[in-house]
């Protein structure tokens, strides 16, 4: 029977055995839950949708509809990777939506945290419904709800988009399968169902993108410089040894500008804050320590590359007392 909460008395999922139980059990219940009606999954390309993917397709196979939204928010070049890995790779059955305009224009101008994430999630469930009219039979939205997202949320600290529930007004009913895992749970369990190495242990992206990386009101020439500066600390890393050594690492360009100087004239442009993160179950987090001729050279890339930028700083906060994301 499906789970509301995670058991105290839970054992952690450590071993392959352990997660082919969970898996075996998911299995199941979702059988149970769905019988023979249609399943709409918000596909991100992340660990977490992707578990709740390949768990649906075992367990319901073309019942399923897959939707990657590309909201505008999305790393660079991670919209044509979801299409090749899931539609051509994986042969499933994924619609690809691009409401970046859409989103956009509902995200101008608004600049508190909270308010653009309902924005965000809201959007989401608008989209899904819009699709899932266009098929028949469908009454179910599956999600990549983990348990750190329930808790945050009712903790206060956050709210998440795949933690609130549906409108009232939608008749889909929710299929969360990995609700009650912590991330490296969700992680093991991705390795047992067969999922490439590289999908399971790639980082983690919040549902509301970059959109949290980009604090205040989001400007596309903003976002710009975000997506910009995140391919190259992410190139850098690689190409240094720290991808995979790292547990998530990405930058932030706040919505405030400084003075600097470039080619001998005034340059009055924005920062880029850059985190870089260690930890097993994103409850806590440790701050890494970059090499320092590391850090000089991914420094001197993104104020020399990325357009409108001026200088590069550190985030040396653990949490707590800060959250891993900025907001």
């Amino acid at each position: 029977m499906a789970l509301d909460r995670r058991p105290a008395d839970m054992e952690r999922i450590t071993n392959p055995e352990l997660a082919q139980k969970f898996i075996d059990e998911q299995i199941k219940d979702i059988q149970e839950q769905v019988g023979d009606k249609k399943v709409l999954l918000a596909l991100s390309g992340g660990v977490d949708s992707s578990v709740v993917a390949a768990l649906l397709i075992k367990a319901i196979g073309d019942q399923l509809t897959s939707v990657h939204v590309n909201h505008g928010l999305l790393r660079k070049g991670e919209p044509e990777e979801v299409v090749e890995v899931f539609r051509n790779q994986m042969k499933s059955n994924l619609v690809y939506v691009d409401a970046t305009d859409r989103f956009l224009d509902k995200l101008a101008g608004v600049t508190d945290p909270e308010t653009k994430r309902h924005i965000i999630g809201n959007e989401f469930i608008e989209v899904f419904a819009e699709e899932a009219r266009k098929l028949d039979g469908v009454e179910f939205l599956a999600q990549g709800t983990i348990w750190p997202d329930i808790l945050e949320s009712e903790e206060g600290i956050k709210a998440h988009h795949n933690a609130g529930g549906l409108p009232e007004d939608l008749n889909f009913k929710l299929v969360e399968p990995i609700k009650i895992l912590y991330k490296d749970e969700v992680r093991i369990v991705g390795e047992q169902l067969g999922l490439p190495h590289g999908m399971v242990y790639r980082q983690p992206f919040p549902g509301p993108g970059l959109g949290v990386r980009c604090p205040g009101a989001i400007t596309r020439d903003r976002l710009e410089a975000v997506r910009e500066s995140d391919a190259i600390l992410r190139e850098e890393f690689a190409k240094n040894g720290l991808e995979g050594k790292v547990w998530q690492y990405f930058t932030v360009v706040p919505d405030f500008r400084s003075t600097g100087v470039k080619d001998g004239k005034r340059a009055f442009e924005w920062s880029v804050i850059i985190r870089a993160v260690n930890t097993q179950d994103a409850m806590t987090a440790t701050v890494e320590n970059i090499p320092f001729e590391v850090m000089t050279h991914i420094v001197d890339r993104i104020t020399h590359e990325v357009k409108g930028v001026n200088r590069v700083l550190y985030d040396f906060t653990p949490k707590p007392t800060g959250t891993i994301e900025f907001e």
